[in-house]
């Protein structure tokens, strides 16, 4: 398998059409795709949720000739490459000619994809409602979950998103959940969630303003690390892949981060 042949299976499970489409209409940025291709035959893909230099070391230990993360491996421009620089890590896959794809706003926004994954990991089985909807994926959701009392809930999430590092607000039962992975709390999000009924809000990285506007508005808030939010769907998506290719597929795990 050459590294295009994996961009293309990834392709089919999370269209990275989406990301390009997303970023249009919503006016986000994103760097999804084959970041760095090194041409070598790939026998063994290591998944890993961030380019980090872990990763870099676990894929070497392997003998991987390709890195699959969710988190673009390129994000910000860069001005320079060297080992202690923002690109030290692509620097470092691309000395052991180790070809790397990232797969970011697309796998947010496919069916089954991360933030779908997140739903259905805090007890949804159907989205109610919708936040940002593209033909074909979409982004933060409300759902429905058996009515339970708060400290119940919270302690389930942990158990499921394997964290002890869960941040709680509130006291009311939970019933109506709106989640959003990855940095999704801001005022729109808020608003949309209070409009929609919820009684919990879910979500990572918020700044202060927005878990007081939450609990004002009456919600309880559950922070989960960006890490855990996201590395419970990246998990599901690896074994989707895993099953449709012939070639080594590895996972790897930062329990730091969890």
């Amino acid at each position: 398998m050459r590294s295009k042949e994996m961009y293309e299976l990834v392709d089919a499970i999370a269209p990275f059409s989406l990301s390009r489409a997303y970023c249009e209409a919503f006016g986000a940025y994103d760097n999804s795709g084959l970041l760095v291709d090194c041409g070598r035959d790939v026998k063994k893909a290591l998944f890993s949720l961030d380019l980090s230099a872990a990763a870099v070391k676990r894929a070497k230990e392997l003998g991987a000739e390709l890195i699959v993360t969710h988190h673009p491996a390129i994000y910000a421009p860069l001005k320079s490459l060297t080992p202690e620089g923002a690109g030290a890590n692509i620097l470092a896959a691309a000395r052991e000619g180790i070809s790397v794809l990232s797969a970011h706003l697309n796998l947010d926004m496919a069916a089954g994809g991360i933030d779908e994954s997140l739903m259905h990991g805090l007890g949804g089985e159907q989205a109610l409602a919708l936040y940002e909807r593209l033909e074909g994926g979409a982004y933060g959701r409300v759902f429905e979950v058996e009515k339970t009392p708060l400290a119940a809930y919270a302690a389930r999430v942990k158990e499921t998103f394997c964290t002890e590092r869960l941040v709680v607000y509130g006291d009311r039962p939970v019933k109506r959940v709106a989640s959003f992975c990855g940095a999704g709390m801001d005022e729109k999000s808020v608003s949309f969630a209070l409009q929609a009924g919820a009684d919990t809000f879910v979500s990572s990285d918020p700044k202060h303003h927005l878990v007081a506007m939450a609990t004002e508005g009456g919600m309880n808030v559950l922070l989960l690390t960006h890490y855990a939010a996201e590395n419970y769907g990246f998990k599901r998506f690896f074994e989707r892949v895993k099953e449709k290719t012939d070639i080594e597929c590895a996972f790897f795990e930062d329990a730091r981060l969890l």
